[in-house]
Order: structure tokens, then C-alpha cells, then sequence
């Protein structure tokens, strides 16, 4: 249990809220200095006291244009690492990213030993519902087939890691709804302007980075309470670095261990 903190981490200390953003201001530069690239893949070292629990690989896999709309293909990846006590967790969750940064598509896997569970969200904002389905596959079975009204554009556990990133580096605050666990609740966010230099162990230098904080109003199950911290690279590619959040079993960090995207690399900090 103690690795399922993660997903919470995708969902509240990544997490902002982007309705009232239209599709022509995304097309028009809402963004200039911000860019999602196909292909990128991120990977996280989750740290919980003096033990490295597992990784977090989160990749853009694709852009798509879909009856005019374009989305983002994304995917996260959690794994616990082998040997690690009372954990065993595998977990993969997808999410379409529409221009807006909203959640229109949100999948989520759960790997046991018996069977796989999934979760999956379907966003119409036309019609303001939520489609939710729930059950295992192999052999296949459901659980939950229902809907919930979509009366706010909301952000799934990782199209919030998207658009936080895209706001990174604005001073500004937002309260933002979110669709966890078939709850709609909300977060705090805090976004800072002020330039610091963050240390990690990738990296030989200081990186220049824009921090983040905030605190959630709901305990969820995986143990996310109170309040967490962020920092992103402070540039247009504007990678999230170190991540800190408190939970019921303590504190827990994740921190960038290696990354594939063309051309870039951590900006230095100067003093």
C-alpha cells in the first residue's frame, strides 16, 4: 500500500484546473512558452524515509487529431521494486489530453496475481455526464457501469501533471476540482514565479526550477493528506524535479531519475 501514494501524487501535487480556458486561446498561444513533446518519457525514484520504494515512467506516447480535436496520448507506469517489504504493485494508467489540458479519457490497471482490475473515466462535456466502469479482465467481469454528471471540466490523476506543467512559472492560485475515485473533490494550488535552484542526484549541478504548494480538503485511499510541494524546470519543456508530500505512514518523496526528450537537458541555476 505504502507505493499507491504515487497515483495521489499525480492527482493533488500536480494538480490545477484549466476551464476557463477555451480551445481558441490554447491555439492562439495561450501556452507560448511551454511544449508537450511526442515521445518524452520521465522516470521518478519514490523515496520513503531512507528506503526506495519503486519508479514512476510517465511517456507522451502520441498526438491525434479526433473529429477536429487534438489530444495527447499519455501514460504512467508505477512499479514497486522487487525485494521491497509488504509491497508488490504494478499499475498502469492512460490518459487522452485534449488542447485544453481537461481529462477526456482516463484508464487506470491495476496488476495482481489473480486478475487485473481496471478503472475507466469517459469525459462528455457535451453532453456533461461522466461514464464509469469498473471490473477485471482475464476472465472478464463488471462491476460498476454508471454515471456521474460532468457539471465542471475536471482533470483525471494525469492530465493534471500535464496541465501543471503548462502553468508552471505564473504567480497565481486556484482551487481545482478533480474526479478521484469517483469522488468529485478539490485542491489548493499555489503557483510561484521566484527562480531556485533544487538538488538531485541525476544531476551534478543545481537545477533552476519554479516551485509549487498546496493542500487537499479529503483524505483519499491512498493516504493523501494536507500539505505537498512541487518544482518544475523553470523552462518551456518545464519538467517536474522533486515532488514532497505528506501522507498517513509519513513523508514521501519523489525525485527525477532519468529522462528522454530531444534536445534538452536540466536548465542550470544561477546564482
Amino acid at each position: 500500500m505504502k507505493l499507491q501514494i504515487i497515483l495521489c501524487l499525480l492527482i493533488s501535487v500536480l494538480s490545477v484546473q484549466a476551464q476557463q480556458k477555451t480551445e481558441q486561446e490554447v491555439k492562439s498561444g495561450l501556452f507560448p512558452d511551454k511544449e508537450l513533446k511526442v515521445g518524452e518519457e520521465l522516470t521518478y525514484v519514490v523515496k520513503y524515509s531512507v528506503m526506495d520504494l519503486g519508479e514512476v515512467r510517465i511517456k507522451v506516447k502520441d498526438k491525434k487529431v479526433v473529429k477536429g480535436k487534438t489530444f495527447y496520448i499519455t501514460y504512467a507506469y508505477i512499479d514497486s521494486y522487487s525485494g521491497v517489504p509488504f509491497v508488490n504493485l504494478h499499475q498502469v494508467y492512460e490518459s487522452y489530453v485534449d488542447e485544453n489540458l481537461y481529462s477526456d479519457y482516463f484508464k487506470a490497471l491495476i496488476i495482481g496475481d489473480e486478475y487485473t482490475a481496471y478503472t475507466e473515466y469517459n469525459f462528455d462535456y457535451i453532453k456533461s455526464l461522466i461514464s464509469v466502469k469498473k471490473g477485471k479482465i482475464n476472465p472478464p467481469e463488471v462491476w460498476t457501469d454508471s454515471t456521474a454528471s460532468a457539471d465542471l471540466k475536471y482533470q483525471d490523476g494525469l492530465s493534471i501533471f500535464y496541465y501543471a506543467r503548462m502553468n508552471s512559472g505564473q504567480k497565481k492560485r486556484e482551487n481545482v476540482p478533480c474526479f478521484v475515485t469517483e469522488d468529485k473533490v478539490f485542491t489548493k494550488l499555489n503557483f510561484y514565479k521566484k527562480s531556485v535552484g533544487v538538488s538531485i542526484d541525476a544531476v551534478d549541478y543545481n537545477i533552476d526550477c519554479v516551485r509549487l504548494d498546496g493542500e487537499t480538503d479529503f483524505i483519499s485511499i491512498f493516504g493523501l493528506t494536507g500539505y505537498f510541494e512541487g518544482w518544475f524546470t523553470n523552462d518551456k519543456a518545464a519538467i517536474p524535479i522533486v515532488a514532497k508530500m505528506k501522507v498517513i505512514i509519513g513523508n514521501i518523496t519523489l525525485e527525477l531519475k532519468s529522462w528522454k526528450r530531444e534536445g534538452w537537458k536540466p536548465p542550470k541555476y544561477k546564482e
